[in-house]
């Protein structure tokens, strides 16, 4: 029997510094604007394999198509984008609550793929998304988390 005293006691969480999910799939051939966005959104774990909810997709291809005119844009344009966008393809509405394209825009955010300037979002300086995935996503968010895991390893190794 577990004593009483350590059933009360309160059990820390553990909280990731830094994630990312990445998947491998098929190289991309012959694929929509959208599905491309999709296929990137589901490979660096923004979208889980057959989540509907794929509002995330619509909002960094909204970014994407601002990007071209080096546009910045308030969360309110990008949902009127996200609007259209999603009735264009035929989609349902749901999940275009200003709420939810701020937590997706909260989550781009952290994966260094979208940045704030003055309440206006736009993909990080403008700049291509091979060269943001180089240098946020390769060079520091990996390389960090890998090295951490390598200090698991080996203090592993070490105690065992």
């Amino acid at each position: 029997m577990v004593p009483s005293s350590s059933l009360s006691r309160t059990i820390s969480r553990d909280t990731p510094l830094a994630e990312i999910t990445l998947r491998k799939y098929e190289k991309p051939y012959d694929l929509g604007q959208r599905e491309l966005v999709r296929k990137l959104c589901l490979s660096t774990g923004l979208l889980q394999p057959g989540d509907s909810r794929d509002i995330v997709v619509d909002l960094l291809h909204a970014l994407l198509l601002a990007r071209q005119g080096k546009q910045e844009l308030r969360s309110e344009e990008l949902q009127k984008m996200i609007v259209e966008l999603r009735k264009a393809a035929s989609l349902n509405l749901s999940g275009v609550a200003p709420s939810n394209i701020r937590r997706q825009l909260k989550r781009l955010r952290e994966l260094y793929l979208v940045e704030k300037v003055k309440n206006k979002y736009r993909i990080n300086e403008h700049d291509s998304l091979n060269a943001i995935f180089q240098e946020k996503i390769e060079q520091y968010l990996l390389q960090t988390v890998l090295c951490r895991v390598k200090d698991y390893v080996n203090m592993v190794d070490k105690a065992f």
